[in-house]
């Protein structure tokens, strides 16, 4: 049983109203002052307590997406990391796993629902693999536009996250299509995964010295796995970039110093400087000019300014990131060159139900700054 699986919560669950029945029963047999019953009243309280905490974590996990198996959850997950480039014939990047309708749409016929696609993506010159899960719109089907191009977006999860909670959580396909269909965003591919490319460790999207070339994988091998698969334009303008929390740092960042790869990019709760801690490790390895060059606020100040459009999302109160994300905007403004939107909310949390308020307006504005060629 998987750790996102609602038997194993329902099984925390029963084994915690056990134990506290339990509790209730064998309490007045344990009142005795002898070394046994004091240790089976401690027994009892820890034994609740801790399948109480068990259940609380494996509920919050499946709702907002931590860890997606056991292995992941202990750090144990290393399938998915660096990996070797061995496909034949050289032009394979993308190879399909599974295909799933759109959540909330009766049809299956993907012509009228769209479709999402289960896949893995392997990077050429990076040599990372990693899942994803491309969303395709009901218009990518339809026999009319058989050579129409579309725009795509990279959607981010934030750290560990998991893809699927792009997908079940935050609904980021069914929104694009109730958007498209009433008019209120074209039709567009999504591409959504984890920035977490080299399991379990914390990449921050950078290009390590000796390690995962995380950054160089988002700018370059991920387009051009996407663009020998799908129908879409390798031009800046028909790429954008998007993401939650660490995801939103890394879309700011990738965009910035990438923008012959994305015209656009959109932050929900970004942060704006890369962290050092145990989950990163050495990110730099006493490269100054990388680190730096992780620094958004260092990136606007001192880099050249790309003629890219931003958005960045947070709350007055409830995000920690409010009064760094007004000065991120400041910044931008400042350059007179990159341009800056924003969606602060009156309140809100570093949540999925916030960002959920959030993902409508972001993907309304990718579809106004993108353009299919």
């Amino acid at each position: 049983m998987g750790l996102t699986s609602s038997i194993v919560l329902a099984l925390a669950i029963f084994i915690a109203v056990l134990l506290f029945l339990a509790t209730m029963w064998l309490w007045p047999r344990l009142a005795r002052q002898s070394w046994r019953a004091i240790s089976g009243r401690f027994g009892l309280l820890l034994g609740t307590q801790l399948a109480v905490f068990a259940c609380t974590c494996l509920a919050a996990n499946q709702t907002f997406g931590f860890y997606a198996s056991w292995s992941d959850l202990f750090g144990q997950e290393t399938d998915q990391g660096v990996v070797v480039d061995h496909i034949a014939g050289g032009d394979s990047r993308i190879q399909a796993v599974s295909t799933s309708r759109v959540i909330g749409v009766s049809s299956t016929l993907p012509q009228v629902a769209g479709q999402v696609q289960q896949v893995d993506i392997i990077g050429r010159t990076t040599h990372i693999a990693t899942p994803a899960f491309v969303y395709l719109p009901p218009e990518y089907f339809q026999t009319q536009n058989r050579s129409r191009k579309f725009p795509v977006s990279v959607v981010l999860t934030g750290y560990p996250g998991t893809a699927e909670a792009l997908v079940n959580k935050l609904h980021y396909p069914s929104t694009a299509q109730q958007l498209a269909k009433s008019g209120k965003m074209q039709p567009m591919i999504l591409v959504m995964l984890r920035p977490t490319v080299a399991p379990p460790r914390d990449t921050e999207c950078v290009d390590i010295p000796g390690g995962p070339q995380t950054e160089t994988f988002f700018a370059k091998d991920l387009r051009d796995a996407v663009m020998a698969q799908y129908r879409v334009d390798k031009t800046p303008a028909s790429w954008g970039i998007a993401g939650d929390s660490t995801g939103g740092y890394c879309a700011l960042k990738i965009a910035l110093h990438n923008p012959k790869s994305y015209a656009a990019a959109a932050g929900l709760s970004p942060y704006y400087r890369a962290p050092l801690d145990p989950t990163t490790g050495d990110l730099f390895h006493g490269n100054k000019n990388l680190q730096n060059r992780a620094d958004l606020f260092w990136t606007i100040k001192h880099l050249p300014a790309p003629e890219t459009s931003l958005l960045v999302t947070s709350s007055k109160v409830g995000e920690h990131n409010y009064k760094d994300t007004l000065k991120f905007i400041k910044s931008v403004q400042d350059t007179n060159v990159t341009r800056i939107s924003s969606v602060i909310l009156p309140s809100g949390g570093h949540n999925f139900n916030t960002w959920r308020r959030e993902i409508p307006g972001v993907l309304e504005w990718l579809s106004t700054r993108l353009v299919a060629h």
